[in-house]
């Protein structure tokens, strides 16, 4: 029997989800909460299996909810059923440590079949989340050479394309030649760059200066 706890603060959504819950066989809810606060009190002091968490409610919402479960009970699954799919809910939501995220428009036994997948380890997410964390990992894969330049890299590479010399970069730096040196050759080697012409080519047309 997969033992669950649901968090919600509407009423009606609570009895209509529960009472189908409660008609499996495999399923008993265990208990109901209608804010995140007295969420969290409840889950942890019952563990639940499951635990279905809403994400706008008052006290304290589904987000802050589950990350005070996790941080406790990191074995907790949380499956988050709520009405929005917007970034400021869905990523906050899984970096909390929500398992599963639906949305309310799920059919009941769509639910159903998400405890069951969620206690048996699986993660279950609406087609418009995933397709936001593929979105949000390849943003993250995407990154540019010049990102990891120090921030006296990047004065030096602007002092470059300005067509200064070493030397003369050294001079308005107030660091010995040697250093000045030092730091193009680092430049040239995290841009990728053979030469100083393509360093300053490569900040023009990265728009790192004008």
């Amino acid at each position: 029997m997969i033992k669950v706890v649901f968090v919600d603060d509407h009423e009606m959504v609570r009895i209509g989800v529960s009472a189908y819950l409660s008609a499996q066989p495999d399923i008993e809810v265990i208990g109901e909460a209608d804010n995140g606060k007295k969420g969290v009190e409840l889950c942890l002091d019952l563990r639940p299996d499951v635990i279905l968490m809403d994400l706008v409610m008052k006290e304290m919402d589904g987000i802050e909810a589950t990350r005070q479960i996790i941080e406790a009970w990191p074995d907790a699954k949380i499956i988050i059923v709520t009405s929005f799919l917007d970034d400021e809910k869905v990523y906050p939501a899984l970096e909390a440590g929500a398992t599963s995220y639906l949305l309310k428009t799920s059919k009941a036994s769509e639910i159903a079949g998400a405890i069951r997948a969620t206690y048996h380890g699986q993660s279950i997410l609406e087609p418009e989340v995933t397709g936001k964390m593929m979105m949000k990992m390849r943003q993250k894969d995407v990154t540019h050479p010049h990102e990891q330049l120090t921030a006296r890299e990047m004065e030096i590479l602007m002092l470059m394309a300005e067509g200064k010399t070493n030397q003369e970069i050294a001079d308005e730096l107030f660091i010995a030649l040697k250093t000045a040196k030092t730091h193009v050759s680092n430049i040239l080697s995290k841009l990728e760059v053979q030469d100083r012409t393509q360093a300053v080519i490569y900040a023009f047309k990265h728009s790192l200066v004008k």
